[in-house]
């Protein structure tokens, strides 16, 4: 079959979770046997996410070919177990960047380059090409941002225009929030009236409404908000808050939302969802007692900045029977008189990663502090890197050892930047990105972990640990358990002599899926337990 094309907005207030009705919508889909992609086109004039500070726009989610992506990718591959690519997040960075290098090279002919149909006609080629690959038989496309903000008129007139030319191979999908009145006891719908006739205003009718709120909406109010955005009565959906994001598919099938959308593209109902697996998690979650607390030590008080990190921790604990508690610790606080008191009622400890000088001095106090209490313990990226220099520092006897990235001038430059990366004047998509092999040493934590001697995950650094140091490490009791077939650079280190104690280089957090978790995250995890 030809591709069809969901398009989702958002309107009202952002941060409505059009990441999770998208990626619930491509799951359910996906239950019913076809082929999903799902896409995120982000208003921002930034080519990518990745020279944002995660304050300003939450983690930058990494994709197997090694794109810079929008953190809502995330919940799609979490979601769908399906692969993302660079061509599933598009910025107008990305497209301003593509029709002016168009417009130099005389593709314009002496044309006036205009947002339409210039920019627009950029836009559609863009939210067309994945479906025009015959691979996939719905294409979901989350548009950033919300109706009403002028950075995405762009992107709605192309619905609009898209919407026209496919006829019934396109629909829109409208995320609004239904606030709830304290003072009048009431849940206000006007809002979403006013944010579907800004939409109607751009030419642009929604298919169906999906409702966001924090109490459960009567029918009544459902058939009324129906009635003034010209929308189907059975094609109001509502979203009530629920104590997990993975409920939301569940929440939407039991509305029929997979079997309203099908009906909108004009195609037959045939056959169940097939949940099961899906339901098999959320039973298991649903039983876990246990808790096991886990501190992240990180610089960013953010809960998006480190969004996977969560994710897979809360799915290491279903997978392990138990209820993993995060607590937040701000490593630029930490200090050998405080470290104690932060993480000593902690079962495991996670040193975050990160780039730039600050707070990695408190990330090295927790690191010494975890490896000599021997509490289970788990480095990603930087925060691997810092227990290097930890160890470097404490056990080796180097006291002025350090990353030249915060030192360019030490003598012992254990993390050190790769030659090929000493001529990079740019920041942006410049560094080790994507997914790198790793061959993991016989009996180490990590071969326990993953069942396999090789194994791929996904990159994003700069700096590496330093091979001069290598014989040093390991004749101190540090493995280099993991290195890279290709270059020999080390992935992964551990202390044998502790319970659990290990880094990785690479950002395992990318990989861990609901019905696939990360197996290292499990078993870091299940060392608590």
């Amino acid at each position: 079959m030809e591709a069809k094309y969901i398009f989702v907005t958002g309107g009202v207030v952002s941060s409505l979770g059009k990441g999770i009705i998208s990626a619930s919508i491509g799951k359910l889909l996906q239950a019913r046997g076809y082929r999903i992609t799902i896409q995120k086109f982000d208003p921002y004039i930034n080519v990518d996410p990745g020279t944002l500070n995660p304050n300003e726009h939450g983690e930058c989610y990494v994709t197997a070919d090694g794109c810079e992506t929008d953190l809502d990718l995330g919940h799609y591959e979490r979601f769908t177990d399906i692969q993302t690519t660079c061509a599933n997040n598009v910025t107008t960075g990305k497209i301003y960047q593509r029709v002016i290098a168009k417009e130099r090279n005389g593709d314009y002919l002496g044309r006036t380059v205009q947002v339409v149909p210039h920019i627009t006609d950029e836009i559609k080629q863009r939210m067309l090409a994945l479906g025009e690959t015959g691979d996939y038989d719905f294409v979901v496309t989350e548009i950033g941002g919300t109706v009403g903000d002028i950075e995405s008129l762009p992107f709605l007139e192309s619905i609009r225009q898209l919407k026209w030319e496919l006829g019934r191979s396109a629909i829109c999908v409208h995320l609004t929030y239904v606030p709830y009145i304290a003072a009048a006891g009431e849940l206000k719908s006007k809002p979403t009236q006013h944010s579907v006739k800004e939409l109607q205003g751009l030419g642009l009718q929604p298919d169906v409404l999906v409702l966001r709120a924090e109490h459960e909406l009567k029918r009544s109010l459902l058939d009324k908000v129906a009635g003034f955005c010209n929308v189907d009565k059975d094609c109001v959906i509502q979203s009530i808050d629920l104590p997990s994001i993975y409920e939301v598919p569940l929440r939407m099938a039991a509305q029929q939302l997979d079997q309203v959308i099908l009906k909108k593209f004009g195609m037959e109902v045939t056959g169940e969802v097939n949940l099961t697996a899906w339901h098999r998690f959320l039973e298991r979650r649903a039983k876990a007692e246990r808790i096991v607390h886990v501190a992240l030590v990180g610089k960013y008080d953010l809960q998006d900045a480190y969004k996977s990190i969560l994710e897979c921790l809360s799915q290491a604990g279903t997978y392990n029977d138990c209820i993993v508690k995060t607590h937040f610790v701000r490593s630029e606080g930490l200090t050998p008189e405080t470290v104690t008191a932060q993480l000593a009622c902690m079962d495991g400890v996670i040193i975050c990663p990160g780039f730039g000088s600050r707070g990695i001095e408190g990330k090295i106090i927790a690191a010494e502090y975890c490896r000599t209490t021997d509490k289970p313990t788990l480095g990603i990226c930087l925060g691997m890197q810092m227990m290097v220099v930890e160890y470097a520092r404490n056990v080796l006897g180097y006291k002025d050892a350090n990353s030249s990235e915060t030192d360019p001038q030490t003598p012992h430059p254990v993390i050190a930047l790769m030659e090929e990366q000493k001529s990079v004047t740019q920041m942006g998509g410049t560094m080790r990105l994507g997914a790198s092999a790793c061959r993991l040493a016989l009996h180490s934590k990590a071969h326990i972990a993953y069942g396999r001697q090789y194994i791929m995950e996904r990159h994003r650094h700069r700096y590496e640990f330093n091979n001069a140091f290598r014989p040093a490490f390991e004749k101190a009791g540090m493995t280099c358990s993991g290195i890279n077939p290709d270059n020999e650079l080390v992935e992964i280190v551990e202390v044998p002599a502790c319970r659990w104690y290990v880094g990785v280089q690479f950002h395992p957090e990318y990989t861990g899926t609901v019905l696939h978790p990360n197996p290292l995250f499990v078993s870091f995890v299940g060392y608590m337990v």
